[in-house]
């Protein structure tokens, strides 16, 4: 008799790391994309963020930064995406659970801001279910209808578009902008 097809997936299985190990933060490569693939899903799969396609990340990988530890490990990466000449999306923010509480989310944003400010935007935002976390450094929450439509053009294909749970939050980075 054939065992039926489960159709729930096998739980992502991340690789084990030391808890501290120092880390350094850089832009990421092709060859991050992987590490980078099975951090997001882990997180996705406890219905924390959305997951990436292998695809989506070659094609976006300019966008990434990754946390590496010296071990070789990639425990956390963040990715700012341009939307227009003044905005930009943080997105794609996932810490090694091993590596929670230590600051390095906080890292990662803080490396997304400083490259934002590098390109001469004025402010980024980010969809969230963590709200406190990006309220501790300094964004606002804010409704949807403050953001330009541009914002929304990947929205209308996520599989949570009718029961969207996330908070937009937003920050000014430079003096008199939005937040700032």
């Amino acid at each position: 008799m054939l065992e039926p097809i489960s159709l729930t997936p096998h739980p992502v299985a991340l690789p084990e790391v030391r808890r501290e190990a120092g880390v350094e933060l850089r832009k990421a490569r092709l060859d991050d994309v992987d590490a980078i693939y099975w951090l997001i899903r882990y997180w996705a799969e406890k219905g924390l963020m959305l997951v990436r396609s292998h695809s989506h990340l070659y094609e976006n990988i300019r966008d990434f930064q990754v946390l590496e530890d010296e071990d070789g490990h990639i425990v956390g990466t963040v990715a700012l995406h341009v939307l227009w000449r003044d905005l930009a999306e943080i997105r794609g923010l996932a810490v090694h659970p091993k590596r929670q509480g230590q600051g390095l989310g906080r890292w990662l944003v803080l490396g997304a801001e400083r490259e934002a400010r590098d390109l001469g935007l004025s402010r980024v935002f980010a969809w969230t279910l963590q709200v406190n976390f990006f309220r501790g450094l300094g964004y606002q929450v804010t409704t949807r209808e403050a953001l330009p439509p541009k914002v929304w053009s990947e929205c209308n294909a996520c599989p949570f578009y009718e029961n969207c749970r996330e908070i937009a939050v937003i920050k000014g980075l430079s003096p008199g902008a939005f937040g700032g």
